[in-house]
């Protein structure tokens, strides 16, 4: 929480500037090298671009590390202040307002195979022997849900709780693909996980063109002043480059490239 003495300098004569009034509540959940959780920290990207404008913009975040399908829960039910990263839906945007930060595409990942060679989503529908895994709670938009429901209909879709579950049942043979941004993946493998990333192979799909990321705000929990002062901070540091400053510090260029690009 903010201190009574914080305030009173975000304030001085002369000086005063908006300010959070009250801790940002944030559950987060490991997403590549953009959101990390070892032994209980948070760090990443997005966690350090947030504390260092938290720092000049006068707000406090709370970090709290839990699974994606209890992060998109806190936030529908008003528990939580922030989804940080995510990607524009009409189901999230019932429950609050999106802010952009980058463009980014979702592609199909799979172990470097010769026999799985896909274009489109509806290709993968038509590959009755390909096996599908992806982490409950993840969301790239219409076409990427009507795939999965389509998916689990057929049988042939696994869900897992987070992204080294994923990984596993890929390496493991359980599942033949995915669909995720490449630098979900990157993370994973950059603290040991294998195989290397030369080693998956990455397919770009018909129905998932760049679109935009970045955070989404809650209009249940927030306070009209605190939505516009999160949202100006944030899409001033889109504008800035700060977003795309934080990215290109924990990705390699070709890693990062491949999956987001400034808006």
């Amino acid at each position: 929480m903010r201190s009574a003495w914080t305030a009173l300098l975000l304030c001085l004569p002369g000086l005063c500037i908006a300010a959070c009034s009250r801790t940002i509540v944030v559950p987060v959940t490991t997403v590549g090298l953009s959101v990390t959780i070892d032994a209980g920290k948070v760090g990443g990207a997005y966690p350090s671009l947030l504390r260092e404008l938290g720092l000049a913009n006068g707000c406090h975040f709370d970090f709290q590390p839990v699974p994606r399908a209890r992060l998109e829960l806190m936030f529908e039910t008003g528990q939580a202040d922030m989804i940080v990263p995510a990607t524009r839906s009409d189901r999230r945007d019932l429950q609050g307002e999106f802010v952009p930060l980058i463009q980014s595409r979702a592609a199909a990942i799979s172990l470097a195979s010769e026999r799985l060679a896909v274009r489109s989503l509806d290709d993968i529908l038509q590959r009755k022997e390909l096996r599908v895994a992806v982490v409950r709670g993840f969301d790239f938009g219409a076409e990427y849900r009507r795939f999965v429901d389509a998916i689990r209909a057929q049988g042939r879709l696994q869900q897992e709780a987070d992204l080294a579950s994923l990984v596993r049942v890929l390496q493991e043979g359980h599942a033949d693909l995915t669909v995720l941004n490449t630098t979900n993946l990157y993370g994973l493998q950059a603290s040991g996980a294998k195989p290397l990333p030369a080693q998956w192979r990455v397919e770009p799909l018909n129905e998932m063109p760049w679109g935009e990321a970045g955070f989404y705000i809650s209009n249940k929990s927030l306070a009209p002043a605190d939505r516009q002062h999160l949202r100006q901070m944030l899409q001033e540091a889109a504008r800035s480059g700060a977003v795309w400053k934080a990215l290109s510090q924990v990705y390699p260029a070709a890693t990062l490239e491949a999956g987001m690009k400034p808006l």
